[in-house]
C-alpha cells in the first residue's frame, strides 16, 4: 500500500493542473457574466461539488460527487427510455 506522501508525490502536478483548469474556466464564466448572477442548476452543482471536494470530514468525496452529478435510481428506467 502506498503512503500518503508517495501518492502526493506521484499525483501532485496532475491535481494542481486540474484545479487550475477548473478555476480558469470558472473565472471565464464569471467574467462573461460581468457581475450578473448565474442562475443555472449546473453552476449550482459545480459550486456544491467544490464544497464537497474541500470537505475533509469523510473520505468519500468521489462517491458524493458521483451522486451529485447522477440521476436518482429509477427502477422503471427501461420504460422511461422506451426499452
Amino acid at each position: 500500500m502506498s503512503s500518503p506522501e508517495k501518492i502526493f508525490d506521484e499525483t501532485f502536478l496532475t491535481i494542481r493542473s486540474k484545479l487550475i483548469d477548473v478555476a480558469a474556466t470558472l473565472d471565464r464564466v464569471d467574467r462573461a457574466a460581468a457581475g450578473a448572477s448565474i442562475d443555472d442548476l449546473r453552476r449550482a452543482r459545480i459550486d456544491e461539488a467544490l464544497r464537497i471536494v474541500i470537505s475533509s470530514d469523510t473520505p468519500d468525496r468521489a462517491t458524493r460527487l458521483q451522486q451529485l452529478f447522477s440521476r436518482p435510481y429509477d427502477s422503471q428506467w427501461r420504460r422511461g427510455f422506451g426499452l
